[in-house]
Formats: structure tokens, sequence, C-alpha cells
């Protein structure tokens, strides 16, 4: 099968290691609030119209800027934000609302094509974040606001006068996004959210890694899921794209499967940890070698122990064990190895 007919995007920078945001979770992070509820649009097209969405006690609603209102790709700059402050908060060096960045590292974070014409598209991706505005009761750091801010407050790109070349890239998070950073209302995101080549199928992600999280399964019905989801598209076809989630089973983290119009999804990473007194995934031989090296002249097997049990600990408060738990332990033994110092 070519690369054009894989349900996943190819992994476009390989080597690429931005940043690392903590031993135990992969390095991308989103916001709960928009992971939940549709702030952004699932259409490539710009849309001019404002969004409404009730659900509950939260009411949504979107207006667009000259651009259109921001899509879900747009968003991506948003992640990418996210991911740097909490590598900052998590290595304890300081942060703020306001992010410097070179385009590329952003390209490649976000399994981005590097050519001229990216870096004109994210520029646009800053506009639509910038002049969207949002209206709603949605809660971030504990307090419900109701009043119009964007996104983003404000963007800026820095050109050396002699030759035009961009030499830095910038923006500043709203208010009500950074509150929601500083309570850590965050999730990690899987490494492969970036490959999934459809807006719709980012969007269920986002929404089965919300509420299903590493629990084992999670259901909902297709209009509450379509609603939750933000499309316009007729119902029939919303159904064929969850059809085709069902069929390739390609979504990260969790398989879906569909009877009657209930859609259901089963977590992957709940099936790789075996409930018990210990976290027992297996670490292979050449992880020891390694570890030895950032841990000198400690028993990395005594490590190996207090490793194991500071992730049962993560599991009993219902967070998630490493993605990658033989790269978790070299960094648990970094961090071993500079602590005793």
């Amino acid at each position: 099968m070519d690369d054009d007919h894989r349900p996943l995007l190819p992994d476009r920078h390989p080597q690429a290691n931005l940043f690392i945001c903590d031993v135990a979770d992969a390095v991308i992070k989103s916001d709960m609030a928009s992971m939940e509820h549709p702030i952004f649009t699932l259409s490539k097209k710009p849309i001019r119209d404002v969004k409404r969405y009730e659900h509950g006690d939260v009411v949504l609603e979107v207006t667009p800027g000259p651009k259109g209102i921001a899509n879900i790709y747009d968003k991506d700059i948003l992640i990418f934000a996210i991911s740097q402050i909490m590598a900052a908060r998590n290595e304890g060096r300081p942060y703020s609302r306001e992010i410097q960045f070179h385009a590329q590292d952003f390209l490649e974070f976000s399994n981005r094509h590097t050519g001229g014409h990216d870096y004109d598209l994210l520029r646009d991706s800053l506009d639509r974040l910038d002049s969207t505005r949002l209206r709603t009761t949605i809660k971030t750091g504990g307090e419900e606001t109701w009043e119009a801010f964007g996104l983003i407050e404000g963007a800026k790109i820095k050109r050396k006068r002699h030759d035009g070349r961009v030499t830095e890239w910038g923006l500043k998070l709203s208010e009500w996004l950074f509150k929601a950073i500083e309570a850590n209302e965050v999730l990690t995101l899987h490494p492969d959210y970036f490959r999934l080549r459809k807006p719709i199928e980012r969007r269920i992600y986002e929404i089965a890694r919300k509420h299903c999280g590493s629990k084992e399964s999670w259901q909902i019905g297709l209009k509450k899921l379509q609603k939750k989801c933000g499309s316009s598209d007729a119902i029939r076809n919303f159904r064929m794209a969850v059809r085709a989630l069902c069929d390739f089973d390609h979504l990260p983290d969790y398989s879906v499967s569909m009877e009657d119009d209930m859609v259901s999804f089963r977590s992957r990473v709940s099936q790789q940890v075996i409930v018990g007194s210990s976290f027992s995934t297996k670490l292979m031989p050449e992880t020891f070698e390694t570890a030895r090296q950032a841990a000198p002249g400690w028993d990395v097997y005594v490590i190996e122990q207090e490793w194991r049990a500071w992730v049962m600990s993560l599991l009993e408060q219902g967070m998630e064990p490493p993605r990658n738990p033989d790269s978790a332990f070299i960094g648990f033994c970094r961090k071993w190895a500079a602590r005793q110092q």
C-alpha cells in the first residue's frame, strides 16, 4: 500500500526529539477544554459563520475573524505551545504565556513538511488563532468565564532587514488557556496524533482520550459523538467516517467498534498493564546498559524497583503508564543520579 492510501501519514521526521516533558509521558499535550468541546472547526475551508454549541450547562459561541474560524490544524500551534510550557514546568525552568520558537521546530514537531509554503500556512494559522473569538461558560482553572476572548493574545514574526529572513516566531496564549495549563488541566496525546489524515479522526481521538482515558472502555451514541465533534456532515457521512475508523483500526491508543449506532472505544494502553501489585512490563536488556551510563556507580536494578513503584503510584492516581517504558526508565535513572549528587 503506498503512502497516499495508508490510514496514517508517514512519520516525516523520525529522528526529531524536540521536547522531553518528563520521564513518564510522551511530549505532546493538549488542554482538556478543547478536547471536550468543539472549539475548532473541522473544515479546511474558511468558516465565517458564528458557531454555537450547547451541552448541559456549557455554552460555547465561536466568532470568526477575517480568515474564518481557527481549524483543528491551527490547534497544532497551541499543542506545541502547551507542550513547551509543560516541559519547562516539569524541569523547573521559568515559563510564561509568551512563547518564542523557530518555525522548523514546530513543523517537525507536528509532522509537517518544511517547504516555503508551510511557513505561509503557519502564518495563516496564527492569524486565525488571533482573530477567532470565544464566548463560553467552560471552566478553566476552576473559574467560569463568560466574556469575549481569543485563543491567543497576539503573534509576531521577526525578520532580518537585509534579507527578509524570518529569525523568530512568537505568540502569547490567552489567560483562559494559560489558567488551564497552570491547573494541570492537560492530557498527553499519542505521537501518532499528528499522523492522522482527517480532521474528524483527530477530533474523535481527542474525545476518546478525554472520556475513555486509560479506562478499559467507553461508549457513546453516534449522534452525541457527532455533536461533540462539531461535525456538520449528514449523519450518514459521519457514520461512514466512524466505520472507516473501525475497519482500519488505526486510531492511536484506542480500538473503535460500532453496533446499532453505539460507538465503543477500547483502550489499547490499559491492555499493556497487568493489574496486580507491580508494574510488570519487561524492559529490554540493552536498556540496562544505557541506564548504567545514565546513573554511573548506581545499581540500576535497585533504581528499577524504585521506578516501578513510582509508576504504580501514578496508575493508582488514574494516570497512564509510560508509552515507552525503556525511554522512561532511562530518563528516571538520569534524574535519580542528579538528585543524589
